[in-house]
């Protein structure tokens, strides 16, 4: 008797357990902590309204400051028009070890791919990147080394053409969370790369402009 109260208690707290993880398409990460930053970090905020995009490397891609109406703040933002390329790949200044990364970020237009991506820890043509994309119900992160790996998805409601949405990472050491639309959906620890340059990201025919790039960072 004692070892099937046993055995039934077990299962009811691994079906708790996974309707944590499953509940309205949200994976468990959803109650964990939060990763944070040091109290030392400092921020930057790139809006492309002042300064547009001097000092950035180009990748990949066609990157251009563009006047948007629906812009988040001010008249400009930064689109992606290239339509040839397998990855699209533009990088601010600057290296950083621990970083939270967020920017606001309109898929246009696509018929292959309509996406929208944050780099980070880029050094020497290696990196990682979290992205959502508004043809695929699934968000993302991989790294790329000569060939883009998959590390870590998740089940989302795919972000909608045309709207403003937000992505956010948080890398802390070995450990990565991203968030898509103020929602936490990924958590994963990798040691491949630990520091770099903080970019933004389209794959294949993506038309995708960004605004508001803010960075929380410890130096490297």
């Amino acid at each position: 008797m004692m070892r099937l109260q046993r055995r039934d208690w077990l299962k009811r707290l691994l079906a708790g357990v996974a309707l944590l993880g499953a509940g309205r398409g949200r994976p468990a990460i959803a109650v964990a902590a939060d990763l944070e930053m040091p109290g030392t970090a400092t921020t930057e905020t790139f809006d492309f309204e002042s300064r547009g995009i001097d000092g950035w490397t180009t990748v990949n891609g066609q990157w251009a400051i563009e006047p948007m109406t629906d812009a988040p703040s001010g008249a400009k933002v930064l689109v992606q028009r290239a339509a040839r390329n397998d990855f699209n790949v533009i990088v601010a200044p600057a290296a950083y070890a621990d970083v939270d990364g967020s920017v606001k970020f309109k898929p246009i237009a696509g018929r292959e791919d309509a996406s929208g991506g944050i780099v980070f820890r880029f050094a020497d043509g290696k990196y990682y990147v979290v992205r959502a994309n508004a043809l695929e119900d699934n968000f993302r992160l991989y790294y790329y080394d000569r060939g883009r790996h998959q590390l870590a998805s998740a089940r989302v409601k795919a972000p909608a053409l045309g709207q403003w949405h937000t992505l956010r990472v948080v890398a802390v050491g070995d450990q990565i969370q991203a968030w898509l639309n103020g929602v936490p959906h990924l958590r994963h620890r990798d040691t491949r790369f630990r520091t770099g340059s903080v970019g933004l990201w389209t794959k294949a025919d993506s038309v995708t402009a960004f605004d508001d790039l803010t960075v929380r960072r410890a130096s490297a």
